[in-house]
């Protein structure tokens, strides 16, 4: 809702949303997430991009997830999200949970990249001097850096964390092995690790092989992108290929040989959703949730109709056995 083009939140938005404790930590995030990966960047639609965020906050979506790098270019993302938190959320930032992240390039030379202290701490700073905040609320490592030791790159979270430029940590991209042993440096150091951020979809179910068994008895969240596959775990390309879609643009992330391969099981996953009263997109996001050691679920979305369409996945997030064993013939 808006006056005068001065944004009021929907009074009744934390009635539409569900929150998960993140691990063994006092923080709620919700169910669903929303990313800023794509559409937020200098190439896209400014006022889009602001009534994407609103109609999220609106629906009780309190977390948005940003990393430095995002855009294109680099660093647009967080700087058009921090001229949004100005102009319309200024009044709301002690409702916000707002995540960035470092780990990937971001400048040229030996120290824009991985995850040295040198980098993590200069890019924190950059981001958010971009974003106009003192801190952040969740500060993570992008991806494993196998040539900085651990401990020097675990060691700089915490020192993010005591010096007040974030309030939790967390790490992505982590297979289990090393995750534990960031778990266990951090622990150690006093600044538990809050979240891992893993891709995770019907699709992609890497985590089922240790990380969510460590995870759960390590007690740390998981909040999880690219639900939808990058978009294959929708009804977008159940008819073929829209000549607007990612695939046929030929993404770096999906084409149309890999749209083509996965179309069977695309439409018999699409039966079952329809089974459950559910479009295949929500349902994707439902299965995911299924599983209490999920925290939230992270989508992206260049429409408000997206985000409205996924805040209804979380009114189902139950299988029978009978659902879950078709699906898992499917994936088969």
């Amino acid at each position: 809702m808006s006056k005068k083009n001065n944004y009021i939140a929907d009074e009744n938005r934390y009635e539409k949303m569900k929150y998960r404790r993140t691990g063994n930590s006092g923080l709620l995030i919700p169910e669903l997430s929303l990313g800023l990966w794509h559409n937020f960047g200098d190439n896209d639609n400014f006022k889009n991009a602001r009534n994407l965020l609103k109609c999220a906050f609106d629906h009780g979506i309190t977390h948005f997830d940003l990393a430095n790098n995002y855009g294109p270019p680099p660093g647009s993302a967080e700087k058009n999200f921090g001229k949004i938190l100005k102009k319309d959320f200024k009044n709301y930032r002690d409702e916000l949970i707002i995540s960035s992240k470092a780990g990937y390039g971001m400048w040229p030379g030996p120290y824009g990249d991985l995850g040295s202290k040198k980098f993590l701490v200069a890019s924190l700073d950059q981001s958010l001097q971009r974003m106009g905040l003192d801190y952040v609320d969740i500060f993570y490592h992008h991806r494993p850096d196998y040539e900085t030791p651990l401990e020097e790159t675990m060691g700089t979270l915490d020192l993010m964390v005591r010096q007040g430029k974030a309030l939790y940590v967390g790490i992505s991209n982590y297979e289990p092995e090393r995750a534990a042993q960031a778990f266990k440096i951090l622990k150690d150091l006093g600044t538990p690790c809050l979240i891992h951020q893993p891709r995770y979809s019907l699709f992609d179910r890497w985590i089922e092989d240790g990380l969510l068994e460590i995870l759960g008895k390590e007690q740390v969240g998981a909040i999880c992108f690219s639900p939808l596959a990058q978009g294959m775990l929708s009804n977008k390309y159940i008819n073929g290929l829209p000549k607007d879609s990612r695939a046929v643009k030929d993404s770096p992330f999906l084409n149309a040989t890999q749209v083509i391969e996965m179309l069977p099981k695309i439409k018999a996953l699409n039966e079952i959703a329809q089974s459950r009263n559910q479009h295949l997109a929500q349902m994707a996001i439902s299965w995911i949730l299924k599983d209490d050691r999920i925290t939230s679920v992270l989508i992206g979305a260049s429409k408000t109709e997206q985000i409205l369409d996924s805040v209804k996945a979380i009114e189902n997030t139950v299988f029978s056995e009978e659902e879950i064993a078709r699906i898992d013939a499917v994936l088969k």
